[in-house]
């Protein structure tokens, strides 16, 4: 298991960079949109291309940040259901629920994603705008983005079962243990 949790703090590590790296791209994006529309504003001169590369930083923070999501427990969670169970049941339900859906998902994504972004690189489609930029970067988000949510799945799923049958700390912990009001 040693072995295994060692694993798991790389890819939380790396997940952790990759969160950084979402925050610089968000004010890179934010920048763009600003300067983009004080230039149209000011001079009446405007860019598709930079109108596209917001599109395309947006959609990366949101693609390869998804991992970086999950492992600040920032993911959509029933707690409601959740709260009700104990801290094995809570675990349990993670292992399941990273099981029976989200990695099966993820590799769904992936190869559904993988072909069309190798599709537009062999093409080197362009978008249909003036100026406008290649395709296949954006499309590559979603199998990069979707191999970064399973690894951290992957690293979520050592640190439940670490906790179920180890003498690891309980991550889930933070979840609401209070009942429901009625």
């Amino acid at each position: 298991m040693k072995s295994l949790l060692t694993i798991s703090g790389l890819i939380d590590r790396m997940s952790q960079w990759i969160g950084k790296l979402c925050l610089i791209m968000v004010l890179a994006s934010t920048a763009i949109s600003a300067g983009n529309a004080l230039v149209r504003y000011t001079f009446g001169w405007g860019s598709n291309a930079l109108l596209e590369i917001q599109w395309y930083l947006f959609a990366a923070v949101f693609m390869l940040g998804a991992g970086y999501g999950f492992f600040r427990g920032v993911h959509v969670r029933i707690d409601f259901i959740s709260q009700r169970f104990s801290p094995r049941g809570r675990n349990w339900l993670d292992v399941g629920g990273i099981l029976v859906f989200l990695l099966p998902f993820c590799i769904l994504m992936i190869d559904l994603g993988l072909p069309l972004a190798i599709n537009a690189y062999v093409s080197q489609e362009t978008s249909f705008n003036p100026g406008g930029l290649l395709r296949w970067p954006i499309y590559a988000l979603v199998p990069v983005g979707f191999f970064l949510l399973a690894l951290q799945a992957l690293s979520e799923l050592i640190k439940r079962l670490n906790f179920l049958y180890g003498d690891g700390k309980d991550d889930l912990s933070h979840v609401n243990t209070e009942p429901v009001a009625e």
